[in-house]
């Protein structure tokens, strides 16, 4: 199996809680929380990890809050790389109302970054990188990181012979949609989004792989995913488009289901599964997340039941 490497420059120590009914103005009782290390690249980390791959995980950590993830991390058997950064990981919050079946997502700024400390953690990142592996650049960036950082990042991997996989929002996301720079092998992006560079609504299946295949053919990456909830994911190539449907199961968090897809589906190719596969059981994946609690992320038992409910299929 292909070396996998996950990068996560705005980690966040995750608490989970319910409550009866959220109401302001009054004290809320809340459950007992749980407690996990967040972030994009460490829940793809964490997803490999639990679908019984392996993955070593770039964690930029500073303070209290970074040395308890660390701790978290390492108790789950993920290989951890520290960055040592200024400043307190940040930490977000995640709340059920049990009333209404509907969650409410808390998240706090990471600290900034000065220009110099960008600079060594992009060499720490294409120092760790090995020849032909992959390399995941999941998550929001610090404040203070430009948006051009990962389009630096992924020509400098591809220069080692990396493959690298992305998936990441706001000012990073619209400079890689505008194909400024080296492009990333593998770009995901949620519905919103998408619907964001669109500039329209993307109302269909053939809607968004249409869009993901423009992207491809602009230069934007040689695979782009878009993620459409419920209806599962869409991938298009130059010249192929798969949508894999999503299993209809209980939903009790969102929180990772994300970052499950990307775990997922890496982990297929680093197995040298067809993309067409790797597809499908990414979506299993997101799917089986969204049935456990808070920030748990997915069961192992459950993805591999739910990988024949979610079939890839041509657009």
């Amino acid at each position: 199996m292909r070396d996998i490497l996950t990068v996560t420059l705005n980690p966040a120590l995750d608490f989970a809680t319910a409550v009866d009914q959220v109401v302001p103005a009054v004290k809320l009782r809340c459950a007992p929380a749980r407690m996990d290390p967040g972030g994009g690249g460490i829940n793809v980390s964490r997803a490999i990890a639990l679908l019984g791959g392996a993955s070593r995980c770039l964690v930029a950590l500073g303070g209290r809050n970074g040395e308890t993830l660390a701790e978290l991390l390492r108790a789950a058997g993920i290989e951890l790389l520290v960055h040592r950064t200024p400043g307190e990981t940040r930490s977000s919050l995640s709340v059920r109302d049990e009333k209404r079946g509907e969650q409410y997502r808390f998240m706090l700024p990471g600290p900034p970054w000065s220009p110099l400390e960008v600079i060594e953690v992009e060499k720490a990142i294409i120092d760790a990188a090995r020849p032909e592996g992959m390399v995941v650049i999941s998550g929001t960036m610090p404040p203070g990181v430009l948006p051009d950082l990962i389009p630096d990042l992924c020509g400098k991997l591809r220069a080692k012979g990396c493959e690298t996989v992305v998936d990441t929002s706001g000012p990073a996301l619209h400079l890689i949609a505008r194909a400024r720079g080296p492009a990333p092998d593998v770009l995901r992006m949620n519905q919103e989004e998408a619907d964001d560079l669109a500039g329209r609504r993307l109302a269909s299946l053939p809607d968004s792989a249409d869009f993901a295949q423009g992207l491809v053919r602009q230069g934007v990456a040689r695979m782009v995913i878009v993620a459409r909830g419920p209806e599962g994911s869409v991938l298009a190539t130059e010249g192929s488009r798969f949508h894999s449907r999503a299993a209809d199961v209980p939903v009790r968090s969102k929180v990772g289901a994300g970052d499950t897809f990307v775990g997922s589906f890496t982990l297929a190719l680093a197995q040298g599964l067809p993309v067409e596969e790797a597809l499908k059981r990414g979506v299993a994946g997101a799917s089986a997340a969204v049935m456990t609690e808070g920030t748990a992320l997915c069961r192992r038992e459950d993805v591999e039941r739910l990988i024949e409910v979610c079939p890839t299929t041509p657009i």
